[in-house]
């Protein structure tokens, strides 16, 4: 079911299924073509990773849309990033979170060795998500290359981290969220807006 949006916050649509499609047929051409070029890796070199949760269907999708075009099929991976997190034991401001993190399936069943290796994710934000997958990718193997695909980039970054490929750019602000939704998951495609309400007290 879509996840849910806090009372006191507002969702605005970004992106509808049609144009998540669009972003990943774009994603899914610039892998076929980048790996053409004499310069590039080859796409027989490449291998998809999606990262838990829904970097894993986003994944799923691209390798089907790469087979479609290109007859090749991809190696397809999961990865769980869970204890890879600089933040995964002191949330809410410092205190030791409420409940358990939720971990989740890794799989990938083929061999990293020479493979340039293209992680997949819903939101590129601060950078720490991919550092924390980057560091998780390595305990299986060690990738000739790693690469990062995502559907939407929303800026604010700390660490030095730049996707290969994007579907969308979508500047926020701090203070904003971006919420992907995927079909698999939510059982709707679309990519909300969600911005905190103000206190209306009339003052």
């Amino acid at each position: 079911m879509p996840t849910h949006v806090p009372d006191r916050a507002t969702a605005s649509p970004l992106l509808d299924e049609h144009a998540i499609a669009r972003a990943l047929s774009r994603i899914a051409h610039e892998l076929i073509e980048r790996t053409a070029d004499p310069d590039g890796p080859g796409l027989e070199t490449l291998a998809l990773v999606g990262i838990q949760t829904r970097g894993v269907p986003l994944a799923s999708r691209l390798k089907r849309l790469v087979a479609e075009r290109s007859g090749t099929g991809l190696p397809l991976g999961a990865l769980d990033i869970t204890f890879h997190r600089d933040d995964v034991h002191v949330r809410d401001g410092g205190r030791a979170p409420g409940r358990q993190p939720v971990v989740r399936a890794t799989s990938i069943p083929f061999s990293l060795e020479g493979k340039t290796v293209v992680l997949v994710d819903d939101v590129l934000y601060t950078g720490r998500t991919i550092r924390a997958a980057i560091d998780a990718l390595l305990d299986y193997g060690r990738p000739a290359r790693v690469q990062l695909a995502v559907l939407v980039d929303r800026g604010h970054r700390e660490l030095p981290i730049r996707p290969d490929y994007v579907g969308k750019n979508l500047p926020t602000a701090r203070t904003e969220r971006i919420q992907v939704e995927l079909i698999e998951i939510d059982e709707i495609d679309r990519v909300l807006l969600i911005r905190e309400r103000e206190d209306d007290d009339g003052g």
